[in-house]
């Protein structure tokens, strides 16, 4: 029997690999189609007011939580990924669509290292629309705040190391969240941005009642989402820098 930390680190990467796979759902694959072509409509060869819209593409991670799961901390960890155009509409207001492939959820590790006393794991992959108004300042940051739908795509919940049959797109979690969304980016180098973003469920996506030996009680359950993404714009003209006077 192997032992030690080199059979730790082998094991841990035979499940990161897992969970890569796990990830190449028919959804999610759909998704990247759609966006390989949405990507090469809003690229500026075939916008055709590119001087006016800008397209850009997205990737990045969440880290997320569900409040009222009885689960505390941002740890589950999971994709971001899409594609989006942004219209100024004033000298520094725009807004933005897109049109993304986001994974939230929660996770608790075992409660004990010999057992899986109180591990849970809950996955939620979405297609979300995004609608954004921005306040721009090209040379340094820019805030936004809006709204998004998201629509639950797949849906796999596991307690105590086994998984909850019951839970399917069929429920107990409603198939549309509706969310808010706070927004911050700045520019890395030319046309790279990072970007912060905060979201969270504007209505309940479970009401969930749990039992215990002594007591029983019921909560409301929301997404709860930190975003950490980049965003490459593919055609927005950098800004001009100004000469500092003699």
């Amino acid at each position: 029997m192997q032992t030690g930390a080199g059979y730790s680190f082998r094991c841990e990467i035979h499940t990161n690999r897992k969970l890569i796979f796990q990830h190449m759902t028919p959804s999610f694959l759909r998704f990247l189609l759609l966006n390989f072509m949405l990507t090469l409509l809003i690229s500026p060869a075939h916008v055709a007011v590119a001087q006016q819209f800008k397209g850009y593409g997205v990737t990045g991670f969440n880290m997320t939580q569900v409040d009222g799961d009885e689960c505390f901390g941002y740890k589950k960890i999971g994709l971001n990924l899409g594609v989006g155009v942004l219209m100024p509409f004033k000298k520094k207001w725009a807004v933005s669509l897109e049109n993304a492939y986001t994974q939230k959820g929660a996770y608790q590790s075992p409660q004990y290292s010999d057992s899986a006393s109180g591990e849970y794991r809950l996955l939620l992959n979405y297609v979300e629309v995004p609608l954004m108004i921005h306040f721009e300042d090209k040379e340094t940051m820019t805030f936004g705040a809006g709204v998004s739908w998201a629509r639950l795509v797949d849906v796999k919940e596991y307690e105590h190391g086994s998984r909850v049959i019951q839970t399917t797109l069929k429920g107990p979690y409603d198939r549309s969240d509706w969310n808010f969304i706070g927004d911050i980016r700045f520019r890395i180098y030319k046309q790279l941005k990072f970007n912060f973003r905060y979201s969270y469920s504007l209505s309940k996506i479970r009401t969930r009642t749990f039992v215990t030996s002594q007591q029983t009680w019921t909560r409301k359950q929301y997404n709860n989402v930190l975003g950490f993404r980049l965003i490459y714009m593919f055609n927005e003209k950098q800004p001009v820098k100004k000469k500092k006077s003699e």
